[in-house]
């Protein structure tokens, strides 16, 4: 098994990567998706949120109101710390279970969109940085997403920068790039993670290379 962390910062297109490498064939565990599970009404994780954020944050059916929730932690890093202190321990756990149920061959795609704001890069045989501009970053956000701007750049400042994420990139995907591009180069990509998922562990080029 090839354990993969791919990251990048929001509006990047890291899920459009993520997309593509699961139709080559990875096992894709999604941290965002399993977010949303752990905070599901009726779980222990939702309880806590509303225990830590009162019940203002709660939509009328009873669910997470995520874009509420959005708009007081990622103006505030310290409420961002407590939310983060809920759920990312919820994440993980569930994360490895799904791993361990991926088959032992399997080439496992971690997508994590804080991996280097939590220095998560140790857990993974290697890290891709899906990479952009961050003036993209902007532009997807606000025109695809229908984010405000000021709401856009603030959830791109909760984040870590584009140079700390490059900073720990095993491999980077440049997303700045025609769709077209950006397919050939995951194809690219996926050949060199299969290449290392079947190389012996002890004989396989070091991380961070």
């Amino acid at each position: 098994m090839l354990k993969v962390g791919l990251t990048g910062g929001i509006g990047a297109g890291k899920s459009e990567v993520s997309r593509l490498l699961v139709e080559h064939g990875a096992v894709l565990i999604d941290a965002d998706r399993i977010a949303r599970e752990v905070v599901a009404p009726g779980t222990p994780g939702l309880a806590a949120v509303v225990d830590a954020f009162g019940e203002d944050v709660l939509a009328p059916d009873g669910s997470l109101d995520r874009p509420r929730l959005g708009s007081i932690v990622f103006a505030d890093p310290q409420r961002l710390a407590v939310l983060n202190s809920i759920v990312h321990p919820l994440v993980g756990h569930r994360s490895r279970a799904l791993e361990e149920a991926a088959p032992k061959d399997a080439v496992v795609v971690h997508d994590v969109p804080l991996l280097t704001e939590n220095g998560l890069a140790a857990l993974y045989d290697l890290v891709v940085v899906v990479d952009a501009r961050p003036e993209t970053q902007l532009d997807r956000l606000v025109r695809l997403r229908g984010m405000t701007e000021e709401d856009a750049r603030a959830r791109m400042a909760a984040q870590a920068s584009r140079d700390e994420r490059l900073a720990i990139a095993d491999i980077v995907i440049d997303n700045d790039v025609p769709l077209e591009r950006l397919e050939r180069r995951v194809t690219d990509v996926w050949a060199d993670l299969v290449r290392r998922a079947r190389t012996p562990r002890n004989s396989a080029p070091p991380k961070g290379r």
